[in-house]
């Protein structure tokens, strides 16, 4: 009997022995999948993560030590001829679980589509083709049946349009081994505009053979070249040579270059140059918004080399794709968001990780809670010669300290393409008007001057609020109620259009009460402004206006981002509210106007990021504005017009700004200089996870020393009925990272001895954001 090391989807560290039977033993190998009995009634689809591994002690040595023998349950199938995992990605599995702290289990559920995680998930796409009977498939035969059907005139009409869409123009030509284009039931009937039972009657007399066929759901109707790259101009063609000199020294090299610069231009050479090189690409970008515009520019170069991945295609699409990646005919490059990292490449030779300041690259929840732009790194260091590129207008400070401190490759493209200015940038203070009462709402006059301007020259413009719903909260105006979740410390936001409140962590909600459930007061307003209601004023003063939202609740479906972006690309809509969505790296040529509506929400913000998000955000909106053509303006509205960043934005000035930030990193022990892990604890009983917390936090200290914090209580310190407790771990850059992992594990299993905390949650957040 031989042994193997199964990974199963569950939330448990470490791999489960199973006993492979002789009968399955030469069918097994690593990265393939097995069905495996688990407890007394359950069976798990499982990966073969090691095989064979060593004999476990026979069970009279393991009795002679007055242990209980241990019994190994079997294998109870191979589902797979070949394995569905490459070795690449069984190591980049094992990297993810060590480093973030994470059940290997919970990267296999993350990584893999769920159609190959069950012993029948996935069912391959098929269609119904219909084809000449072959007793007919030549001349003579065909002309004789033909003469015999001048009565039948629909089944006749059926059969001129079949052999029509084949391709046979004329009968003589047919012979008994001419190759005929395949046809589709669903086609002959479309274009006959014939019904089932005309078809049918042609199926009976066996003149028509239907059979079926498996097609997949994956476009195969692109033309292989449609277009020719474009040359690049001289300020990127420098680049790109830079690029390609850091990367013979640098397996990381960061693109830092201004938005609109055309740094997608270079990635797109730089991709033919792997594909020439025969080498595969992964193209990775932060949001599903962005992969919708870039998919049509790369679509229009690599044809049918390109394929994408991302969570709107369905499950049954993403696992056509890894299937077609594990083929002989692959495609060259991927195109996708964070879970693209996981797909199998045979000869991966450039990953691109675009915008890659993001932190849209972060897994928040569930586990594992990784971060693609390292996860596609360490993927990349796997595959021999296989290099990184990093590209931002904005870069990340530990990118940025990297690239300064010569671990990353650097280059920079400061001028945007066709030498378009970078667009002016007019703080206005809100404060300041408030104040004089020459404003009440969140438009200030500029804005609204602006805003009308570029609409009247037939152009158009972007708002950016970053918060979505109709307002913040609601309040009674007259006793001060504001409802709250009843799961989560957090108040409710209200959405206008359903009439409804909602919370932003659970997803409860409830409708809006017409009286106050405290003082029975109608007098319940709104307090603050959403996407939702900045729509709902900005309507009232343009009312002429084309306007579109994009938010979470305006792109919840899966072609919800291609109807907005193509609508606002093409000139349907002329004026675009969003949040964060909008920041990402859209190009639209015709926007010469952009508004931050309230830069204070980012910066009041409790968190040691707060000041590099913000610059981020309202640096890389700004970059949408005068992107083609003409220099843009954006007016961006602050009650704290004297703040450095603020100044920072307005002059694009970030070696300043990263130089100050440093600074303050450096003396509060935060990122690039220190790495940090917090360590949550969940429980559905408040007094539990308060000494729960107060315990680890002191076993932690034991052992660490000054570099533990806490506990505390998290900003939203109950969410989905769990009160939250927080400890921080600061750990400088140098230390034995697998020894800290291994005392944390310590720790926590010496506490965990405890039965008062049998429902106790723990978890860790590597790197958080």
């Amino acid at each position: 009997m031989t042994y193997a090391n199964i990974i199963l989807p569950l939330p448990l560290d470490g791999y489960f022995t199973y006993g492979v039977p002789d009968a399955l033993a030469s069918r097994v190998q690593n990265g393939m999948r097995v069905t495996v009995p688990f407890g007394k009634s359950k069976t798990y689809v499982g990966i073969v993560a090691e095989y064979p591994v060593d004999v476990p002690k026979p069970a009279k040595e393991v009795a002679q030590q007055g242990k209980k023998k241990i019994e190994y349950k079997n294998i109870a199938d191979v589902l797979d001829d070949s394995p569905i995992l490459l070795p690449q990605q069984l190591r980049l599995w094992k990297w993810i679980a060590d480093y973030y702290m994470s059940p290997i289990g919970d990267v296999y559920k993350a990584a893999l589509p769920s159609g190959l995680k069950a012993e029948d998930g996935f069912r391959p796409r098929t269609e119904l083709f219909i084809r000449l009977a072959d007793k007919y498939r030549d001349e003579q035969t065909l002309t004789l049946l033909i003469s015999s059907m001048k009565r039948a005139v629909k089944q006749l009409d059926v059969l001129m349009t079949y052999l029509r869409l084949t391709g046979v123009d004329n009968i003589e030509h047919l012979l008994p081994e001419t190759e005929l284009r395949e046809v589709t039931r669903e086609e002959l009937m479309n274009e006959s505009h014939a019904s089932i039972a005309v078809i049918r009657s042609l199926q009976e007399k066996m003149i028509l053979v239907t059979y079926e066929k498996e097609v997949g759901r994956l476009n195969h109707n692109i033309a292989p070249h449609p277009e020719k790259i474009k040359p690049l101009n001289e300020a990127q063609t420098e680049a790109y040579n830079h690029i390609l000199v850091q990367m013979m020294g640098h397996p990381v090299t960061l693109l830092h270059g201004v938005t609109s610069s055309g740094k997608t231009e270079i990635y797109i050479h730089l991709i033919q140059k792997a594909i020439n090189e025969h080498k595969q690409v992964l193209y990775l970008l932060p949001e599903i918004a962005l992969t919708v515009q870039i998919t049509e520019r790369l679509k229009a170069v690599f044809g049918n080399r390109l394929g994408i991945y991302h969570s709107k295609y369905s499950d049954a699409e993403r696992v056509e794709i890894w299937k077609k990646q594990l083929s002989s005919n692959p495609y060259d490059v991927i195109l996708g968001a964070r879970s693209a990292v996981f797909l199998p490449f045979h000869r991966l030779g450039l990953v691109i990780i675009d915008e890659e300041h993001e932190q849209s690259f972060k897994q928040q929840d569930p586990a594992p809670r990784y971060h693609a732009r390292s996860a596609a790194i360490v993927l990349a260091q796997m595959y021999a010669g296989a290099k990184t590129l990093l590209g931002t207008a904005t870069p990340s400070m530990e990118s940025y300290y990297n690239a300064k401190q010569g671990k990353y490759g650097f280059v920079e493209l400061s001028r945007r393409y066709k030498d378009i200015q970078l667009p002016s940038i007019e703080v206005v203070d809100m404060k300041d008007l408030y104040r004089r009462k020459m404003v009440s709402g969140p438009f200030s006059p500029r804005l609204l001057s602006a805003v009308r301007g570029a609409l009247e020259r037939g152009e158009q413009a972007i708002l950016f609020q970053n918060r979505r719903g109709f307002a913040p909260m609601i309040e009674c105006r007259q006793c001060g109620w504001v409802p709250k979740c009843p799961n989560c410390d957090i108040s409710l936001t209200y959405h206008k259009s359903m009439n409804y409140l909602s919370c932003h962590y659970c997803g409860y909600t409830m409708k809006v009460p017409e009286v106050c459930p405290c003082c029975e007061s109608k007098d319940i307003r709104g307090r603050g402004y959403g996407t939702e209601k900045i729509e709902d004023e900005i309507r009232s003063i343009f009312p002429e206006a084309r306007i579109a939202r994009m938010d979470l609740d305006t792109t919840h479906t899966r072609n919800a981002y291609e109807r907005l972006i193509n609508d606002f690309s093409t000139g349907k809509n002329n004026l675009l509210i969003g949040t964060q969505m909008v920041t990402k790296g859209l190009d639209f040529g015709k926007v010469s106007v952009v508004g931050i509506l309230n830069a204070d929400s980012m910066l009041n913000y409790p968190d040691f990021r707060a000041y590099e998000q913000a610059f981020m955000m309202m640096s890389q909106v700004s970059g949408r504005a005068g992107r083609k053509g003409k220099r843009g303006e954006v007016i961006l509205q602050t009650k704290t017009p004297d703040l450095p960043v603020i100044q920072y934005v307005v002059h694009n000035d970030y070696p300043t700004f990263f130089k100050e930030l440093l600074d303050e990193r450096r003396d509060f022990h935060y990122p690039p200089f220190y790495h940090l892990v917090y360590v949550y604890l969940k429980h559905r009983d408040e007094n539990i996870v308060n000494t729960a917390g107060v315990e680890l936090g002191s076993r932690l200290r034991d052992i660490f020393g000054a570099r533990v914090l806490g506990p505390d209580k998290p900003a939203v310190a109950r969410v989905k009925t769990l009160s939250i407790r927080k400890i921080v771990l600061k750990l400088e850059n140098g230390i034995d990272y697998p020894r800290v992992r291994q005392y944390l594990r310590g720790a926590l299993d010496a506490m965990m001895k405890d039965k008062r905390y049998g429902a106790l949650q723990v978890y860790y957040d590597v790197d958080p954001l």
